[in-house]
């Protein structure tokens, strides 16, 4: 069990860089982190994948090629616990005001909860059992005659399912095809809409507030659409997940899925959020993606920090974004299924911890989201692992690899393995100019010197990354997985003292956006800047 202090302590915790652990960090940075080489790590400790290896509930974490030892660690851990870490985690689980510039509690993981375990467990489970019973009926193709589902949604209310029904293909409903429609550019839109049969469609218009820009003419451009087509029951081909019943009915809609403003939108897909998930995959299936996070929600809660592997890994992430002073990190799945994960981690962290001041309002004088970015193995390898191997930057990267495939084509799957545990192994140990001089480059040109050519063809190695392994990507697996890197997500924004749950950025744009529509009518540039006059003109009809 941790020993976490008492939840209400964590109001009063100081800011990282104001504790004596940040400054004993800055020193064993200075002494040992700077010139660490995992090349020597690896040949004084053989032991040192066991001791760097950890396990969760469906996760496998392999933090051995990282550029960290057990002291690294233990300077970390002394970090954590001074920023009263585990004391803000057990206030976000017991359902206190955790977001406190919206005075909201953050309670996804009571959306995943069994019944009675969590807050608010009525009102979530009888939600969740009027969308599954929902879904059932339209996996019903006979009685239902649906063929395709559009989820009409942005943000929170696109990523997390557009990521889960790829990833969870094996387990999908064959003869529905799902589709989701995010971007208020009509180039989104319209291919959808052109293969679909308005008779076998229903459309999700998900936005809590129904209000949501994007989103509401998006689902305006669908409801004209199936009119046009002949459709005239609304209000059995359109379905909402919304607080805004009122609006979902002025709309046409009479089926509405709420859910609750303690629930931020890159935390939803646990949610009502998640009914084209439940919808691809079946109720008990989706059960299993909640049981999957609840197990990685236990694990945070009551692990030690030490053999923490949420925890560990936020901490890792302020060790390489503070002291490293690295500045983005790559994610690459080795599973084509995850290929929208890293658009869905770009939003929960960059999102959630893209933030300048404190819980109190003052400007940091530190960094703190690194930029997360990636693409499935191995079409990454043929695309940006140059720059990874070679580049200037050192870039941390996240490999996942999942032991058994969903497919019969196991060489395929080997070979894919085999890369992906091939691209770490040459991350860390590089090629020195002296073997460069000893190979044969059949490609390089006769014009130049051995050397010159050995210099072109030498990788500095000493580049850290991470392997997380699960057993098959299952909804259970999946589950966790993704819990996992929401509770690492909020163990960084926790050690930095930011807010991880507000997102005051996204408005500011929006608010102007709104200001310059009706320009597009009229024309009128008076009172901008000459940049955006210029294009406005540019850009009107």
């Amino acid at each position: 069990m941790s020993q976490a202090t008492p939840a209400a302590d964590w109001r009063g915790a100081p800011r990282a860089d104001r504790t004596e652990a940040w400054a004993a960090l800055g020193g064993h940075f200075e002494a040992h982190g700077r010139a660490f080489d995992l090349r020597e790590a690896f040949a004084r400790d053989p032991q040192r994948f066991g001791s760097l290896s950890y396990e969760a509930p469906e996760v496998f974490a392999d933090l051995s090629k990282n550029l960290i030892d057990l002291a690294t660690l233990h300077f970390l851990v002394d970090l954590a616990r001074e920023c009263r870490l585990e004391s803000r985690r057990d206030a976000m689980l017991a359902g206190e005001p955790v977001n406190i510039t919206e005075g909201r509690a953050v309670l996804h993981t009571a959306l995943r909860a069994p019944v009675g375990q969590g807050p608010y467990s009525s009102a979530v489970h009888e939600v969740l059992e009027r969308m599954l019973a929902f879904a059932e009926r339209a996996r019903d193709t006979a009685a239902s005659g649906l063929a395709d589902v559009v989820n009409i949604g942005i943000g929170g209310s696109d990523l997390g399912p557009q990521m889960a029904v790829p990833a969870l293909d094996a387990f999908g409903h064959p003869g529905l095809r799902l589709h989701f429609v995010s971007n208020v550019d009509g180039h989104d839109i319209a291919p959808v809409l052109r293969g679909l049969d308005a008779r076998r469609t229903l459309f999700i218009i998900a936005s809590k507030t129904f209000t949501t820009q994007e989103t509401m003419a998006n689902a305006q451009v669908a409801r004209d659409w199936f009119v046009q087509q002949g459709g005239r029951d609304i209000a059995r081909h359109f379905v909402a997940t919304t607080t805004n019943v009122e609006a979902a009915a002025e709309f046409g809609i009479r089926e509405t899925f709420g859910f609750w403003d303690w629930v931020g939108g890159r935390y939803s897909m646990w949610s009502a959020i998640g009914l084209p998930i439940a919808i691809a995959i079946g109720a008990a299936n989706f059960r299993d993606l909640l049981a999957g996070a609840h197990a990685m929600d236990r694990h945070f809660a009551l692990t030690p920090l030490e053999r923490n592997v949420p925890a560990l890994l936020g901490l890792l992430d302020v060790w390489y974004r503070n002291f490293h002073r690295f500045t983005s990190r790559s994610v690459a799945p080795y599973h084509q299924g995850l290929k929208r994960l890293p658009a869905y981690l770009q939003q929960l962290e960059m999102e959630s911890n893209g933030k300048h001041v404190d819980l109190d309002g003052e400007p940091l004088p530190f960094a703190t989201s690194p930029v997360v970015w990636g693409e499935p193995g191995t079409n990454g390898q043929h695309a940006f692992f140059q720059m990874l191997h070679q580049g200037s930057d050192v870039v941390p990267v996240e490999f996942i690899a999942v032991r058994e495939p969903s497919h019969p084509y196991r060489a395929l799957h080997e070979k894919a393995l085999a890369n992906c545990l091939a691209q770490g192994q040459a991350l860390m140990l590089g090629k020195s100019t002296d073997e460069a001089l000893g190979e044969k480059a059949p490609t390089a040109s006769s014009m130049l010197d051995a050397i010159t050519v050995a210099r072109h063809r030498t990788f500095p190695g000493n580049r850290p990354s991470t392997t997380l392994v699960l057993e098959r990507l299952t909804p259970r697996s999946l589950g966790a997985l993704v819990a996992m890197y929401e509770h690492r997500v909020f163990t960084s924004g926790a050690i930095w003292g930011i807010n991880s749950f507000d997102q005051w950025g996204v408005e500011l744009g929006k608010a102007l956006c709104n200001r310059l529509l009706p320009r597009f009518s009229n024309g009128d540039v008076v009172g901008l800047d000459a940049s955006t006059g210029g294009l406005l003109r540019r850009l009107v009809k």
